[in-house]
């Protein structure tokens, strides 16, 4: 039986983490080429280092390489231009990592023809999965977003931190952070905070005098306005006496991003998905088209069981979904409602399995979440899950259209 009184802990990091800048220059490249044409196939990692982005991997799409595996005239450029608004938008204009100066290089070639043959739909053979593996998606009404507590609050103060840097409200605030927050929980139910960690890169300064730098009366200033940011975004009463906080506990953090720490994509993919609250098959988002089921079978399994809680059906809920490279269909669905169902775990893995509402092959999940459009780099910072739908078809996932039609199936 699963314990109800317990304290959990969750992460998150800003735009400007060099891991989730290179995951959201990735998925600009993502974008860049669905833009183009929307049954493009993109493989595009990233490192970001001192003044320095390099890309690597496979694609294929019109407009950007021919039929012989030539790049079209100016998509090289274009590749660059997106990379470097990326890092422009995200705010990094520093003399170790600036989005005009930094060294630029691109390592992308065509897609390897065995992936293209296991992977495209041909005669009676429908469009297999891009790679084996397995993918979950979870659901829990901890908050209105169905989602963890510990990482919805983590995910909301870099949010409101970086909003605050980019309107000049915190103009002592650099691109760089990460978040924290553990929670209390009784009877399943988070009800107060018994720790908070913040630690963000600043101007310089903003840290306490150690008899070579720093100033008492900005620190002050930094420390206040992470407090002030706390109390906004947690429910009132969560903080107290007793909960322990650390702003930036090593005293100074003025070398960040790239340039203090070199970043690679899909490094951060517990803070992409659930806070550790449920598991996590291995793969990453970032940079992948979605024919890659790392990616869309994520996508789907997160729809699934966010519409299974919000009908009824359960408390808490994460589904496990299989694929073998090549193939369509999904080999294996397995369904948890850990104790909290008022329908059985089997009727439900029955009523996904037999694809009535949803067909959970690659192309079924594309097309029922609209997955082949440029709707990518938003994805790339803040969390995949837990975010408003878009009028464009972003975060498709997130919408709640199938609440009625799982009532009647189950």
């Amino acid at each position: 039986m699963a314990r109800s009184t317990f304290i959990f802990t969750s992460e998150s990091v800003s735009e400007g983490h060099p891991d989730k800048v290179s995951d959201q220059i990735s998925d600009a490249v993502v974008d860049l080429f669905l833009a183009k044409d929307p049954e493009a196939r993109v493989a595009c990692e990233t490192l970001t280092t001192t003044n320095r982005v390099v890309l690597a991997g496979e694609v294929r799409g019109r407009g950007m390489i021919d039929t012989e595996g030539n790049w079209e005239p100016g998509a090289q450029e274009e590749i660059q231009a997106a990379v470097r608004a990326t890092v422009k938008r995200i705010g990094y204009e520093q003399g170790g990592f600036h989005w005009q100066n930094l060294v630029f290089e691109n390592h992308l070639h065509p897609q390897s023809p065995d992936i293209a043959r296991g992977v495209d739909a041909s005669g009676n053979k429908d469009e297999g999965a891009g790679d084996q593996g397995i993918m979950f998606g979870y659901a829990t009404d901890e908050t209105p977003d169905l989602m963890p507590a510990t990482l919805y609050y983590a995910h909301r103060i870099l949010e409101r931190m970086a909003t605050d840097r980019h309107s000049g409200k915190a103009p002592f605030l650099e691109p760089d952070s990460k978040s924290q927050v553990t929670l209390a929980y009784e009877n399943e139910v988070p009800v107060r905070a018994t720790a908070l960690v913040v630690s963000t890169q600043h101007k310089p300064d903003y840290f306490a005098p150690d008899g070579v730098g720093g100033d008492a009366a900005k620190y002050a200033e930094l420390r206040a306005y992470v407090m002030g940011v706390f109390h906004d975004i947690l429910p009132a009463g969560f903080i107290t006496a007793e909960t322990v906080i650390h702003i930036n506990p090593t005293g100074k953090f003025e070398v960040g991003g790239p340039d203090g720490d070199a970043g690679l994509t899909g490094r951060k993919i517990i803070v992409d998905t659930y806070g550790g609250a449920s598991p996590h098959g291995g793969g990453a988002f970032s940079g992948k088209d979605p024919t890659k089921v790392d990616r869309s079978a994520a996508y789907i399994t997160r729809y699934l069981a966010k519409n299974i809680v919000a009908a009824g059906l359960a408390r808490r809920c994460t589904i496990q979904l299989s694929y073998a490279i090549g193939i369509a269909e999904p080999l294996s669905i397995h369904v948890d409602l850990h104790g909290t169902g008022t329908v059985a775990e089997e009727r439900l893995e029955q009523v996904l399995m037999q694809g009535d509402l949803v067909r959970l092959t690659p192309k079924g999940i594309r097309t029922h979440l609209g997955l082949n459009r440029p709707i990518y780099q938003r994805t790339a910072a803040y969390g995949h899950f837990g975010r408003k739908p878009d009028a464009d078809g972003g975060f498709s996932w997130e919408k709640l259209d199938l609440v009625e039609k799982l009532k009647a199936a189950v």
